[in-house]
């Protein structure tokens, strides 16, 4: 076999630099497209075990019923108009009468199961749109999904082991059995030997269900984990989730200057209606103002400068009677810190409210 004919990349890995846990975003998507933890066997299992159920509640219905449809075939086999239309509507009937229960029950028992799994009702039609690319094949993902990895060797583990105990439960049950059943012949009762072997088919899809739900669990718990290794995401791909939800931090941050420069342009306007002004006194120059009637924690800045600017700033509060305060840490602090737009931290709310009080014992004193 000629080695160098085989391409390597069919065992490359397929989430390779999927190292993040998926977000709540990417789950949801998923959800919505029918992409959801679950396990079929906890499915099946649940069917199975409410069908048997309701067909050994039902067993006496159905064995009337039974007898009652032979009675009728047989009391009219020798009659010459035994095959006509009708008789066949009666058998359709009779089996459409037997069936139909359990058929609905079924049907209710696994879309229950699947609500539970999918912690609500969820329809979807993207599960069943055509997707081209799952037609190519894939060996080396095929392989490695189905041979070397956990979930491989977990179902494999599975299937065997379901195997077994349905054959080591069948067997201990027939065995049990057939010793009862034989004396039950041998003394003519055949009706208690049907009986009998009835109950030992009950006993044995019963057992099975039962051991088909303790496989299904741990399995429920492998597809989950599965599931969210499949959704792990790259770090590049959590940037552009970022991206698409918040904005890109490069466009906000332009925006944010743009705003900023538009209110700088209209620094009188934003002057005049402020509080009060706090100057370094001849280098920095920050505009405060306290919206009393807008659910708001703190003042915030109006304008702000240096220099220049700051001068400018100083001279239109003078112009439009805002009052000016010298306190120069606040002044430097205040100009680092905040930008235009922006309202106050936290840590210098006891400095500014401060200087607020002073504001307003001089207004009285006025």
């Amino acid at each position: 076999m000629d080695f160098d004919m085989i391409d390597l990349q069919w065992f490359a890995a397929e989430d390779e630099g999927r190292t993040e846990e998926p977000t709540e975003t990417k789950l949801r998507k998923a959800r919505e497209e029918g992409r959801i933890p679950k396990s079929h066997e906890l499915s099946s299992a649940i069917v199975l075990l409410v069908t048997v159920v309701t067909l050994i509640i039902a067993a006496p219905f159905y064995l009337r019923w039974c007898v009652e449809i032979l009675k009728f075939y047989f009391t009219r086999v020798a009659e010459k108009s035994f095959v006509q239309p009708g008789f066949f509507h009666v058998f359709i009937f009779s089996m459409m009468k037997m069936v139909l229960p359990l058929a609905i029950t079924g049907i209710v028992a696994g879309v229950t199961a699947n609500i539970i799994q999918n912690k609500g009702f969820l329809y979807t039609t993207k599960t069943i749109e055509p997707q081209f690319s799952k037609i190519v094949p894939k060996f080396g993902q095929y392989l490695k999904k189905t041979l070397f990895s956990f979930e491989g060797t977990f179902n494999v583990l599975k299937s065997l082991f379901k195997v077994a105990s349905v054959s080591l439960t069948a067997y201990i049950i027939i065995r049990m059995n057939v010793p009862v059943i034989l004396k039950l012949i041998q003394t003519a009762s055949v009706y208690g030997a049907v009986a009998r072997i009835a109950s030992a088919a009950a006993t044995i899809l019963v057992s099975c269900a039962f051991i088909f739900i303790v496989i299904a669990i741990p399995d429920y718990f492998v597809q989950k984990k599965q599931f969210l290794e499949s959704m792990k995401m790259s770090k590049e791909e959590l940037k552009q989730e970022f991206k698409e939800q918040e904005g890109d931090p490069e466009v906000k941050a332009h925006l944010a200057k743009a705003q900023r420069d538009l209110l700088q342009m209209d620094i009188p306007a934003q002057v005049e209606k402020s509080d009060v002004v706090i100057t370094n006194p001849t280098h920095y120059a920050v505009a405060l103002y306290y919206d009393r009637g807008v659910t708001e924690s703190a003042p915030k800045v109006m304008a702000k400068g240096v220099d220049v600017l700051a001068l400018r700033i100083k001279s239109i509060a003078k112009e439009k009677n805002v009052p000016v305060v010298e306190n120069r840490p606040l002044a430097r602090t205040l100009y680092s810190e905040c930008e235009i737009g922006d309202i106050i931290p936290e840590n210098l709310f006891t400095a500014v409210s401060t200087i607020y009080s002073q504001l307003r014992k001089f207004n009285k004193n006025k």
